[in-house]
């Protein structure tokens, strides 16, 4: 491959950050805190989030293969990327409005009723947010990358990319954490608000400071056979490395999803965090930025590493990071032995995600990006989001010892640390995946 964009410009490297860490925001909250406030402000169950986390993963998936397909025909990205930002915007302030008391004036509902209605209409307007965070982040920003990027800078831009989720979750769950714990009864409303006022902001800033990368082929084929393009067996065995490559990643994704819609109930319920009252000291935020700072640090030297010498190297290492560190968590009782194994689990997790993601990029047809974006997500999504949260809440059912009386004075299910067990175990395929994996990456390495 070509030396093309190397280096990138500082107003790329804007954009990259910019819509980069508004959509990790965005979802950060959309993952946690949508979960929280389904099961503590509406009294849904564990079920309800895996439910919910089930229908979103589809509409995910199902909205990437076909605006994914649809910028590669067109051959523009900026429009579904801005366009899909602000609107995106718009449909979280919705959730601010979104109560059992406003449900049942809504649509005339009884006490009886009224619970279920409003966990639906949560769950479909996470569905509907899901659509334009999809189009937007998913298909189109995603495929932008892929585009400015080449396997001279993937890992080195992966890695920039896998700190923003860590620097996310640190701003989303100290930001929105406490803006929730500080108005118990207004604070998810206000939270929603001006989550969806920055996310519209950032795709109005867009439409000045992103360029089309004009860089794609034009796809002139027809559009719906574009549609199912990455599912043909002929491609799949045409395309091994990328194929291998999205399992592995699928294989970890479902780990992952396993604990993650949980983490926060877990955190707050189990090990004891008041989310609300965090009560940080000069010193504990000096320490938290200079952590961050060095995470970021880190990871985008990491990336260097993985571009100079090879991402196959950092494989085995990193899943073995990440299953220990799961494993670990199970023993943890208390915050800080929780926060000591928690840092062994993610420091494997953002490995992964680094070396996965710029494989997946490095593999895929560059005049095909937009279409495998569909194919990316059934594996990093669709199917990790149906699967992981149902093994969590299976887990939960059968293992919970706490409950917890939320604002309705309804008893519901604590997850249990089971939970990071049945992640670990169900994470130990990606080393057998990864024998054959790591075979194809030598040999790509070696013609680079």
């Amino acid at each position: 491959m070509s030396n093309k964009n190397a280096k990138l410009g500082g107003l790329t490297l804007f954009n990259i950050v910019l819509f980069g860490f508004m959509g990790q925001v965005a979802w950060a909250v959309e993952n946690n805190f949508f979960n929280l406030f389904l099961f503590n402000k509406i009294g849904g169950t564990s079920r309800d989030i895996s439910h919910m986390v089930a229908a979103s993963a589809v509409v995910a998936v199902l909205t990437t293969i076909f605006m994914g397909t649809l910028s590669d025909k067109v051959n523009r990205r900026k429009i579904f990327i801005c366009g899909g930002y602000l609107i995106w915007g718009f449909t979280v302030m919705v959730f601010a409005w979104i109560s059992r008391e406003n449900v049942a004036k809504l649509f005339g509902i009884d006490v009886a009723q009224v619970l279920p209605a409003t966990v639906a209409v949560v769950i479909i307007m996470d569905c509907l947010m899901t659509f334009f965070g999809s189009t937007s982040n998913d298909a189109a920003f995603n495929a932008w990358i892929t585009d400015i990027t080449s396997t001279e800078n993937r890992a080195r831009t992966e890695g920039l990319l896998a700190t923003l989720p860590v620097l996310a979750m640190v701003i989303v769950t100290v930001a929105f954490g406490a803006i929730v714990g500080g108005d118990p009864e207004n604070g998810y409303s206000k939270g929603f608000i001006g989550l969806g006022v920055l996310v519209a902001l950032c795709g109005l800033i867009g439409l000045f400071t992103i360029k089309d990368s004009r860089s794609g082929v034009k796809s002139e084929s027809n559009f719906w056979a574009d549609l199912i393009y990455g599912f043909r067996p002929s491609v799949i065995r045409n395309h091994k490395a990328l194929y291998l490559s999205l399992l592995s990643m699928g294989i970890f994704s479902i780990a992952s999803q396993v604990f993650f819609p949980y983490l926060f109930i877990y955190v707050q319920h189990q090990i004891g965090l008041d989310l609300g009252n965090l009560n940080l000291t000069p010193a504990a935020i000096v320490i938290a930025v200079l952590a961050v700072a060095g995470v970021i640090a880190g990871c985008i030297a990491i990336g260097s590493l993985m571009d100079k010498v090879g991402k196959s190297y950092f494989s085995f290492p990193a899943t073995a990071l990440f299953i220990i560190g799961l494993a670990l968590v199970y023993f943890a009782k208390d915050l800080l032995w929780f926060a000591v194994f928690a840092v062994v689990a993610f420091a494997g997790y953002g490995l992964l995600m680094i070396m996965l993601n710029a494989a997946i990029r490095d593999f895929t047809p560059e005049d095909k990006v937009g279409q495998f974006q569909g194919v990316r997500m059934i594996f990093v999504v669709m199917l990790p989001m149906l699967i992981g949260p149902a093994i969590g809440s299976a887990v939960t059912e059968k293992f919970a010892v706490l409950t917890y009386t939320n604002d309705y004075n309804e008893i519901v299910n604590v997850p249990p640390p089971h939970i990071y067990v049945a992640a670990a175990l169900t994470a130990l395929p990606i080393l057998l995946v990864l024998v054959f994996l790591f075979k194809e990456w030598k040999k790509a390495e070696k013609k680079a």
